[in-house]
């Protein structure tokens, strides 16, 4: 199984993408493929539906998408929202490439929570007729730490990501094993 992991920060050592890196790990712990894709490092040209061609860093993000058998979006909260550039990667993005594939949405915020980012991002997720993961992963100022092992340093963060990471490796796999055999 193919996991595309995308990173929606341009900050350096940005909170969400180290937790995605932190979730990255648990799942090829358990054996999945994953393709990680950083925004910071894969600068993309503001999405323009009248644009012809596809930008080959925006070729990279569809084609993953599309290769794989399911998401995690990880994005900072700004302003109670998902971030500009993972919100830009994402409008490259159809809904053919993402309809069906169970989807995991990370956030990282300032405050206590970032829940208002990870209902937006849910939302985009239905737009694209994605299969939002029953959980989500959100950690606020004062558990956003990570060791030098990568692994958060609140124990009930990093007890909630486990957890959520393995109900969402689940549903992939029972989501990949229904296609499989209705074809």
């Amino acid at each position: 199984m193919k996991i595309t992991l995308i990173a929606g920060s341009n900050r350096t050592n940005a909170a969400s993408t180290q937790l995605l890196r932190y979730v990255e790990t648990l799942l090829k712990a358990r054996g999945l493929q994953t393709n990680f894709l950083d925004l910071r490092q894969l600068t993309l040209p503001l999405y323009s539906p009248d644009s012809e061609e596809l930008h080959p860093n925006a070729r990279l993000v569809a084609e993953s998408v599309a290769d794989s058998d399911g998401l995690v979006l990880a994005t900072p909260e700004y302003h109670g929202s998902v971030s500009g550039a993972l919100k830009n990667a994402l409008d490259y993005i159809n809904a053919g490439q993402v309809a069906g594939k169970p989807v995991l949405s990370v956030s990282a915020a300032g405050g206590p929570v970032g829940v208002s980012s990870l209902g937006h991002l849910q939302a985009i997720v239905r737009n694209l007729h994605g299969i939002n993961c029953p959980e989500w992963i959100s950690a606020g100022y004062g558990t956003n730490g990570f060791g030098p092992d990568g692994a958060p340093l609140d124990e009930g963060l990093r007890s909630r990501i486990e957890g959520a990471v393995a109900n969402f490796a689940e549903l992939v796999q029972k989501l990949k094993a229904t296609a499989a055999t209705a074809n």
